[in-house]
């Protein structure tokens, strides 16, 4: 039985060098992988899931409008899919994590899907609450504060290194945005360990 699979974690956990790695797997097997990332995250470049350590691969976009169940038939009635990676699955809609359930239930394909559980405010993207309350399996990635504990929130950061506290749930970018911090850093908006004279 394909099952949906969620893979979540905060900033920086290795997510995108995940979902590559794994895909790679399949193909090196001669398995056909479909890849779909955001549309408006074009940080390397629109269709690109690009990772920090270098790693890169083409993909099919989505936006909010988009048909995933759709497009994955179609897909697949080209020519065999084996699984489906899905990058940035924060941004799905709810609609959208259904469409990918049908996907596992109906046409058999595993969806394995990557992407951050919370925003900078602490709550949830709409994507990882459908994602949480629908998915087969479950995975945390982890990552780590800069106090060595386990990170599992993210600030978002101005221009001049400052933690935003309001703002749109959306905003794309990488180290220069975003900060992981445990829980408690998070509470208290410590960013790195203090300065000793």
């Amino acid at each position: 039985m394909a099952k949906l699979y969620f893979n979540y974690s905060t900033m920086n956990a290795g997510k995108s060098t995940t979902l590559l790695q794994a895909s790679y797997n399949y193909r090196e097997r001669g398995m056909r992988t479909l890849l779909l990332t955001a549309a408006f995250d074009d940080r390397a470049g629109r269709g690109t899931i690009s990772s920090r350590i270098g790693l890169e691969a083409e993909a099919d976009t989505y936006d909010n409008d988009s048909d995933l169940f759709t497009h994955v038939s179609h897909a697949h009635e080209a020519a065999h899919i084996d699984a489906v990676f899905v990058d940035e699955a924060q941004f799905l809609t709810e609609k959208q994590v259904w469409q990918l359930a049908h996907v596992a239930d109906k046409l058999r394909i595993p969806v394995l899907c990557y992407g951050i559980r919370t925003d900078f405010q602490g709550k949830l993207f709409p994507g990882s609450a459908a994602l949480l309350a629908l998915a087969d399996a479950l995975r945390e990635i982890r990552t780590i504060c800069w106090c060595g504990s386990k990170a599992t929130m993210v600030v978002r950061l101005n221009d001049h290194g400052e933690v935003v506290e309001d703002g749109d749930q959306i905003e794309i970018g990488g180290n220069d945005r975003y900060m992981s911090l445990c829980r408690k850093h998070w509470h208290s908006r410590t960013l790195d360990r203090p300065k000793h004279s």
